[in-house]
């Protein structure tokens, strides 16, 4: 029943009503693998044994209090945050476009703290932050963007993973800060170059400009480091994080280092329900769970496995133009759109995403079984297959 919904999505015609691990269960009882993970939110799996038990005994005891007053579990995940990410203080929020909000105002109270009168944020193209005003405008697709004009003013647009265009905007004076994922995810699994992360840390300790991670998809775990920047010797001065931060539970967060650290103070931000009892429970128990489990190295592990089997498997065909990824952040790219295969993969039982138009993208579980991965590298390549077979006799 769709018609109490505003059309905000082209849903499938498929009800969950279950699920356990990397498994989901439809309305008619139908099984599915799932690789997609909520888009990267349920690391944990469905109905993982510790996130329901946290569920059910703080929604026992206290939901909400307001951020009027201390919230113990909020104190308790911050200081896990800050101990894993080495950041200085955090902001909780109830989504990553909220986190990036918070971002976005941390930059623009930095840059008036510079003179700057109208400060402005450098992002990239094919960016993806969120559907609020400012995050929406900061994302780099126009397809995000149409209809809602006038966007808002402050955002200076340039390539990914071209430092060089970073650098010929160093004479800019009104530039406060850089925002920037450290692997595209909506905008078709883009892996930077190992330097470029690393540059732009170098360009903004040049200018005094805030370096930003938007860490929202790579955050925990996913990327085989518990957060993205990991991969490198650098740290940025903002992250922000959510998706498989609450394993399903909405909570957000941004963290902040140095002086971006000081930036907030009383009035300047807030929140009604963000940094909750329950959901900073909960995502405690999953941080808690993914490190007391291995389950970071094991999912850098398994995802070099993966992709190597899908090289093997695919990376000599014509049709194929790129296989990449980090940790269980997958992307295939084909030579032609294949919106097609999400639904042809759901009729043998898997759930995929494709993204950008022709990259496959696989964000699966980190709790999936070695098994689990070689059946989802198995269903993939054949469905590609497939569909090719398919649009090649279309005359496609």
């Amino acid at each position: 029943m769709s018609a109490p919904l505003m059309n905000t999505y082209a849903r499938l015609p498929v009800s969950f009503v279950k699920g356990e691990s990397a498994t989901l269960w439809d309305s008619e009882g139908k099984s599915y693998l799932d690789a997609l993970a909520g888009i990267a939110v349920c690391g944990l799996g469905h109905a993982h044994p510790a996130v329901t038990e946290t569920i059910c005994t703080q929604a026992a005891k206290l939901t909400h209090t307001s951020n009027l007053f201390r919230i113990p579990a909020q104190e308790q995940l911050g200081a896990l945050l800050i101990e894993q990410s080495g950041m200085d203080n955090v902001f909780f929020s109830n989504s990553g476009a909220e986190a990036n909000e918070a971002a976005i105002k941390l930059a623009r109270l930095h840059g008036h703290k510079q003179s700057i009168e109208n400060p402005a944020i450098i992002v990239m193209e094919n960016s993806f932050h969120g559907r609020t005003m400012a995050t929406l405008t900061a994302t780099g697709n126009r397809k995000v963007h149409a209809g809602f004009e006038p966007l808002v003013q402050g955002f200076v647009r340039v390539p990914y993973d071209d430092i060089e265009s970073i650098k010929n905007l160093s004479k800019n004076s009104n530039i406060a800060a850089v925002l920037v994922e450290p692997v595209q995810g909506e905008g078709g699994v883009n892996v930077p170059d190992e330097s470029y992360l690393k540059g732009i840390r170098e360009i903004c300790d040049d200018n005094n400009w805030l370096m930003m991670l938007d860490e929202i998809q790579t955050g925990i775990g996913r990327t085989g480091k518990m957060f993205a920047f990991q991969h490198t010797d650098i740290k940025p001065d903002v992250m922000t994080l959510a998706k498989g931060l609450g394993n399903g539970f909405p909570i957000g967060a941004c963290l902040a280092r140095g002086v971006a650290a000081e930036l907030f103070q009383p009035g300047n931000h807030g929140t009604t329900y963000g940094g909750n009892p329950l959901g900073c429970s909960v995502g405690h128990t999953v941080l808690t769970t993914i490190l007391e489990n291995n389950l970071i190295q094991r999912t850098e592990e398994l995802g070099l496995k993966m992709i190597t089997e899908f090289e093997l498997a695919l990376g000599d065909q014509a049709f194929v133009k790129d296989i990449r990824g980090l940790g269980l952040m997958i992307g295939i790219e084909i030579d032609r759109p294949c919106g097609d295969l999400v639904k042809m993969a759901l009729d043998a039982g898997l759930i995929i995403n494709v993204t950008a138009d022709s990259v496959i993208r696989l964000l699966p579980p980190l709790v999936i079984s070695d098994a689990e991965a070689e059946r989802i590298v198995q269903k993939v390549t054949q469905l590609v297959f497939d569909f090719i077979e398919t649009s090649v006799s279309d005359g496609e």
